[in-house]
């Protein structure tokens, strides 16, 4: 039986963990709150995260590290993008020889403008042949709910893209497909969330589909442009890890990135917003990373650097929209 330990009883940490379970593996979640942990083991709910959802009774949760971590096959890394690399130095000594580390995380460290499995390697000191990233369209709550859904799961090595699929494939409602490209993988599932920034603005400002869809796509043109001058494959943003996860996150009531925005398109201030959400709406930090990458590689990305002015800038909405539609059209070619 294949072990897995996953670190993380968010909403997306617990919901794949659920899926793993379920799938037939061992798995420990663990959390930093005795609490939360205790009521996993002895309710099997996660009620901060995913309330009235039941939970495998063979999932396991534990506040120790070390416990999580013994014997295990596969490390599920899902916390907070900028709290990976201190966390992960914590752990890394308990860390199997030959482990795989998998990301579930969507963002770019702050500072570094490092991906997440870049942080992974570095700190771990761990080949990529042992890094994998999953991305997608993946809403939590309507996973944990069993509504059928697809996953992207990217790995150097392909046999361990495959034996990483191979567990967590849970038919008839979870397919993962595999991919070798890495970069633009975890590419897509950073930038789609500062695009729902932008829509989630528009749409608090009461603009309308015409708008969204001008954000959306032009949002995915910025994406192809940093996956081009990272060495991405074009491909991959046509697929789920890209525009799929793109229209997710933009479009659905269940996407934090989305909703953060919409806040302060309705004139909430950024530290209403940030009191008002519950979770960690990664674009919120990583658009400032997101463009430094960006702005290093000498790509254009207005989208996100009007998100950044509105969340860290103190640009209102309407200047933001005035600032973009005001800018000098340029051809459109190839839909970039």
């Amino acid at each position: 039986m294949t072990r897995v330990a996953v670190f993380g009883p968010g909403s997306w940490g617990t919901t794949f963990a659920m899926i793993l379970a379920e799938a037939g593996n061992e798995v420990t979640l663990w959390g930093r709150r005795p609490e939360q942990m205790e009521a996993i083991e002895r309710t099997h709910e996660n009620t901060d995260y995913l309330p009235g959802i039941p939970l495998p009774p063979t999932l396991r949760a534990t506040t120790d590290p070390e416990r999580a971590l013994d014997g295990a096959d596969f490390v599920v890394l899902c916390v907070p993008s900028q709290t990976l690399r201190p966390n992960l130095a914590a752990w890394r000594e308990h860390i199997p020889r030959g482990a795989v580390l998998v990301s579930l995380m969507k963002g770019i460290e702050l500072g570094t403008t490092k991906r997440m499995s870049e942080v992974i390697r570095e700190v771990a000191e761990v080949p990529e042949e042992r890094v994998a990233v999953v991305s997608g369209p993946n809403l939590a709550k309507e996973i944990a709910q069993r509504q059928p859904a697809a996953t992207v799961v990217a790995c150097a090595d392909e046999s361990v893209a495959e034996r990483l699929q191979a567990i967590c494939h849970l038919p008839p409602w979870f397919r993962p497909y595999t991919n070798p490209d890495v970069v633009g993988v975890e590419l897509g599932g950073a930038v789609k969330n500062v695009i729902a920034l932008a829509v989630g603005v528009s749409a608090g400002m009461g603009m309308g589909d015409n708008v969204s869809a001008m954000l959306i796509t032009r949002g995915l043109a910025e994406m192809q442009r940093l996956g081009a001058a990272l060495g991405a494959d074009p491909h991959t943003f046509a697929g789920l890890a890209g525009m799929g996860d793109l229209v997710a996150t933009c479009n659905s009531p269940l996407s934090r990135n989305r909703t953060f925005g919409e806040n302060l398109g309705r004139g909430m201030t950024l530290a209403e917003v940030v009191a008002a959400t519950r979770q960690t709406a990664e674009g919120v930090k990583s658009c400032e990373s997101v463009l430094a990458l960006a702005r290093k590689h000498d790509v254009e990305m207005p989208i996100t650097e009007v998100v950044v002015g509105v969340v860290h800038d103190g640009v209102s909405p309407a200047e933001a929209g005035m600032l973009l539609m005001s800018r000098s059209p340029k051809p459109e070619r190839y839909g970039v």
